[in-house]
């Protein structure tokens, strides 16, 4: 597998939009949800898929994984290290590679508008199906569960942040989508200019 120096800039770029994203909530306590915090993640995850592909997507979500793991301060609330691999909210680090590498197979195959704003909205179903998953099983197997935690007590943390994560799902479409048709329009100008 070769990588261009355009392709490891652009993976080290989303590693770092991943890292704002998990952290830009983090001055603000009463953004944390029961023990799910309210940040730009999925939205950066998502756009990664859309903007690379599934590959290159993919690829970025798992350097920031591994980043954050050997002790960078990237996870949410400038958490690191191997003890977040037990952490409750570990399944929705993991979503961000399913994820990502999804939405990059289903845009690969179609770019319209409206299979950008499909693949972004399957993306953030993929998020919460298997992070909030991991929570509630986390919590139930290994991690102090609170009083009375139950199955629709974790769903219902989800809840919150909902909204605003369709909203930006939907806007990390959108935005994947007129990127790619001004990268297409300049990559065109470039050539045509190298060419006269």
């Amino acid at each position: 597998m070769k990588f261009r120096a355009i392709d490891i800039c652009y993976v080290g770029l989303f590693v770092a939009f991943m890292m704002v994203g998990a952290n830009i909530t983090s001055l603000v306590p009463f953004m944390v949800i029961g023990g799910v915090p309210i940040t730009l993640q999925t939205f950066f995850a998502i756009l990664s898929g859309a903007m690379l592909g599934s590959r290159l997507g993919s690829i970025s979500m798992i350097v920031y994984a591994v980043v954050g793991l050997v002790g960078a301060p990237v996870f949410a609330q400038f958490s690191s290290g191997f003890r977040v691999l037990i952490s409750p909210t570990f399944g929705f680090i993991l979503s961000f590679i399913i994820l990502s590498y999804v939405v990059g197979k289903i845009v690969e195959k179609n770019q319209q508008l409206f299979t950008y704003f499909i693949a972004s909205m399957i993306g953030l179903v993929i998020n919460y199906l298997f992070g909030t998953n991991w929570m509630y099983f986390a919590y139930k197997l290994w991690a102090a569960a609170p009083d009375g935690f139950t199955y629709k007590m974790a769903w219902l943390w989800m809840a919150p942040p909902l909204p605003k994560d369709v909203f930006l799902s939907l806007f990390a479409g959108w935005m994947a989508h007129r990127l790619h048709k001004t990268i297409k329009i300049s990559s065109f100008h470039t050539k045509a200019n190298i060419e006269s």
